[in-house]
């Protein structure tokens, strides 16, 4: 039990991802909203960088009415700050900074990290300067509220300050210099080092012992990333990351050892329940049928098993290549009087709108519709640079381009499924239920939204044991049963199989992805029924409820260290 004195007031979470939807952190943060909320109404902030100032923020409503007085303090003290409610549930208070005034001043910020806490931004690069000015100025906004409401009170308010990735680093390390009273937490979701290392072909896992954090950044061209990754969890008063995983990571490549593994949760808000998911997994699976065959000039049978891959665009890390190589050792596996299967890749790619002649053919009869293949009828937007492409150059290279008499057909989506891509029109979540199994044999992945989304909506999943999600979901399964009596894991019982990968052994993971499938498709209604019933099962146990525990935990340690460090 956490007792009462270390339990916090007020808590400011800082993210580039706040009321801005770009990668997996978006769903820890907005999923974790209403429990945050719940426990500390509207003393919960999250702050974020302001892109939408001259447009209309879908994720963000202002109020101008809301800590009005202090609004008009931070305008006197040339900060400038949005303050309005997240639109997510729980609807907690959101800040919008713009950082770019803080451009102008740069230099003597990063001079004053280098001074006081060792901070190497002498090799900074690409984003490091945005995220940095966006990071400085979450901290002075931080500042100016805790010197206008809290600073006097006459009950000193516990107050934590918790920066998620290294683009916020520099914030945290700010307030603990200049606002000592407030507690500081880091939490590393992915190391640069780490995601560097395994992007660039080398051998992350076998060899993790013997790289050298410092000298690999410098190998990488990543000192400034890893300098204020690094410094950051040394300084702050409680260090955290997602997975036992990226924990043994940071201990060797950090030279820290997390305070606390923090694994990210999820809520069912959003899960349609009942009939209401039935009529999910219909109309998702219509649309997908739909835009396929306009593609492809064919008919789907209903019986047709939907596979799915999706996440960031990162060909080795995600397990895009291997997925891919999966697919085509199914096709030269999958007989003629077996289950079709249609597979699709759904990875955001350097795209410039819909296919006009996709487009065109949706809007046509049906008739027209299937008519005759498009040209490249595997992908369903234009790519700029398509010769660049990893998974077009793949799919041609082995002979995936989608013939009328292939039992299996490969459909790329290289777009963000916002609900406005042009094609399918749907949101990401609009989709998920019409699949019927998905694959992320992730190469490095610090925890796994995309795979517990999956099971969220009871859409049984394929992942790793490289994976923080696949080592979990393994962990839950042994809890469940006695491993004397329980058989190893499959599908049609456990909703999740989890592949041991490691670094040399692509060609098995391969095998093993051609012959799950092909084995789940074997599968009879009533056992696919039971996968996808012990999938929604097993995500049950990765609510925010169970979770949120070790948040207390972090925030204890966090205070704890505070009122130890401004004693001395």
């Amino acid at each position: 039990m956490i007792q009462d004195n270390l339990r916090p007031d007020y808590i400011f979470e800082s993210s580039w991802e706040v009321c801005n939807k770009v990668g997996g952190i978006y769903t820890v943060l907005s999923t974790r909203a209403k429990t945050m909320q719940d426990e500390l109404r509207d003393h919960v902030f999250f702050i974020g960088p302001d892109f939408w100032q001259n447009k209309e923020n879908p994720l963000f409503v202002e109020d101008r009415k809301l800590l009005a007085d202090w609004r008009r303090q931070t305008e006197r003290e040339s900060l400038s700050v949005r303050v309005g409610r997240w639109q997510i549930p729980g609807k907690p208070i959101a800040l919008l900074v713009d950082f770019t005034p803080f451009y102008s001043i740069k230099d003597d910020i990063y001079g004053a990290l280098w001074r006081e806490f060792g901070v190497d931004s002498l090799h900074a690069y690409g984003d490091y300067d945005e995220a940095s000015m966006f990071s400085y100025a979450a901290a002075r906004v931080v500042e100016s509220y805790y010197a206008f409401y809290l600073r006097a009170a006459a009950d000193q308010p516990r107050v934590i300050y918790q920066a998620h990735e290294w683009m916020t680093g520099l914030g945290a390390l700010y307030l603990q210099k200049h606002v000592p009273s407030i507690a500081t937490i880091f939490t590393t979701h992915a190391t640069t080092i780490g995601r560097s290392i395994a992007g660039n072909g080398k051998p992350l896992y076998d060899y993790l012992f013997a790289y050298n954090g410092n000298q690999m950044a410098e190998e990488l061209n990543v000192q400034s990333k890893h300098s204020i990754e690094r410094q950051t969890a040394h300084f702050v008063d409680c260090f955290t990351t997602v997975s036992d995983v990226t924990a043994r990571e940071c201990t060797e490549l950090l030279d820290k050892t997390p305070d606390v593994v923090l694994p990210n949760g999820f809520e069912m808000d959003f899960v349609p329940k009942a009939q209401k998911y039935t009529a999910a997994r219909r109309k998702a699976r219509g649309r997908i049928f739909e835009v396929a065959e306009a593609l492809m000039g064919t008919t789907f049978s209903d019986d047709t098993l939907i596979v799915s891959t999706s996440g960031r665009y990162e060909w080795k890390n995600k397990g895009i290549d291997v997925y891919l190589e999966g697919i085509a050792r199914l096709a030269q596996r999958l007989e003629a009087t077996e289950r079709p299967v249609l597979a699709l890749v759904e990875v955001p790619a350097w795209q410039a709108g819909p296919r006009e002649d996709l487009l065109a053919r949706l809007q046509s009869s049906a008739a027209d519709a299937a008519a005759a293949p498009l040209e490249d009828p595997f992908i369903t937007h234009v790519l700029r640079e398509p010769w660049n492409d990893p998974a077009t150059n793949f799919l041609r290279s082995r002979g995936l381009v989608n013939h009328e008499a292939d039992r299996v057909k490969v459909m790329f989506i290289p777009c963000y499924l916002d609900g406005a891509d042009g094609i399918f029109n749907l949101h990401y979540y609009d989709l998920l239920p019409g699949l019927d199994l998905t694959v992320y044999p992730s190469y490095y992945e610090p925890w796994g939204y995309t795979p517990l989304e999956s099971v969220a909506f009871h859409v049984p999943c394929l992942t790793t044991t490289l994976a923080g999600f696949g080592l979990w979901a393994e962990d839950q399964k042994a809890r469940s049963a006695s491993a004397a009596v329980r058989p190893a894991c499959h599908l049609d019982t456990d909703g999740v199989e989890v592949i041991a990968r490691t670094d040399y052994n692509y060609e098995e993971v391969a095998d093993r992805i051609a012959d799950e499938i092909r084995g789940f498709a074997a599968l009879e209604k009533k056992q696919a029924d039971a996968a996808r019933k012990a999938a929604a099962q097993l995500a049950q146990g990765a609510l925010w409820k169970h979770f949120f525990k070790y948040y207390r935990q972090a925030y204890a340690i966090a205070l704890a260290n505070a009122e130890k460090r401004n004693k001395q």
